[in-house]
């Protein structure tokens, strides 16, 4: 099949581009370089198989005739990362909103089947835990913009299945849950690549907070694999699925794991969140994914552990 992806040049797009190569698709990725990088994609492009487009989603004269072009869809282009988030709230939102709305336009316009990358920020501050697929939301104020990008994504899920019960586009929603893994960077916030990298050079490893709030990490291939069986699936359409790893983990014991695993020097520290981000900065406790769901329709379980995935972040950094 001919497969886009935007977002292609990101942590994830990437390692889906070279997963979906690789079993004999014809991929093409748009991706703006905002948060992805040239170098993530520059192994795949000498291949006959992949053609890339460096512009924005917001595009739409760029971005209809890639749509058009196209067998199937995943839409995983989005302003992420919180520091990010934070730093750059106007940006975000307009991707976030306005992005996604040209790709379901356009998907609906060519009838193409499309697969909407969505977050566990969707949850908010909620402490129901584990979070299932059609639980309620917990948001803080809107003056705390952390927020704004949980509201953004949520308002690409109510366009998404909008565009599925209005116009029968079909299309799926995953939750993503902490997708970890080698080409992931530390740079908006991300914890695992931030920890090794300071692990490694022997520098202070930072943690926001007190460090007793948990979260489920998830390599990206069990990520990517299981995206692709959702899309290939139509019992999938017009539903919302969580994608992720039950195995929880405070962020001060990952903080110590990986400075055993990196025989790191390195003292921990830790700063109040306001010092970090913004001042009223409001973290969850716990996030951690029900996953019932889809098990149930495909088999999905998470088969890499969490040291394994550290070992292959580390090594990556090493390298």
């Amino acid at each position: 099949m001919k497969i886009l992806i935007t977002g292609g040049a990101g942590f994830i797009g990437s390692h889906l581009a070279e997963k979906l190569l690789n079993d004999g698709h014809e991929i093409s990725i748009i991706d703006n370089l905002s948060t992805g990088k040239f170098s993530n994609i520059r192994h795949l492009i000498k291949l006959q198989n992949f053609k890339y487009t460096i512009d924005s989603i917001l595009n739409k004269e760029v971005l209809e005739p890639l749509v058009k072009s196209s067998d199937q869809i995943y839409h995983l282009a989005a302003a992420v990362g919180v520091k990010f988030i934070i730093d750059n709230p106007l940006l975000s939102l307009t991707t976030n909103i306005a992005g996604t709305e040209n790709i379901l336009e356009f998907s609906n316009k060519y009838k193409k089947k499309v697969l909407i990358a969505s977050t566990s920020e969707i949850y908010g501050k909620s402490d129901k835990v584990p979070f299932k697929e059609d639980d309620d939301r917990l948001l803080g104020s809107t003056y705390i913009s952390r927020w704004s990008y949980s509201t953004a994504k949520a308002v690409d899920e109510f366009l998404s299945l909008a565009y599925f019960r209005e116009k029968k586009l079909p299309v799926t929603i995953v939750r993503c849950f902490n997708t970890v893994g080698p080409r992931q960077t530390g740079q908006y916030g991300m914890v695992i690549p931030k920890f090794v990298k300071s692990a490694l050079l022997n520098h202070p490893i930072t943690i926001f907070g007190d460090g007793k709030q948990s979260r489920c990490f998830t390599y990206v291939d069990d990520v990517v694999n299981g995206m692709i069986k959702l899309m290939n699936n139509k019992q999938a359409e017009g539903e919302i699925f969580n994608i992720g790893s039950s195995q929880e983990i405070t962020i001060e014991e990952l903080a110590k794991k990986i400075k055993k695993l990196t025989f790191s020097k390195s003292k921990i520290e830790y700063i109040k969140y306001e010092d970090a981000y913004e001042e009223g900065f409001e973290d969850m406790l716990r996030r951690a994914p029900d996953l019932s769901k889809i098990n149930k329709l495909i088999g999905y379980k998470p088969t890499t552990k969490l040291d394994k995935i550290l070992e292959k972040v580390i090594d990556y950094f090493e390298k």
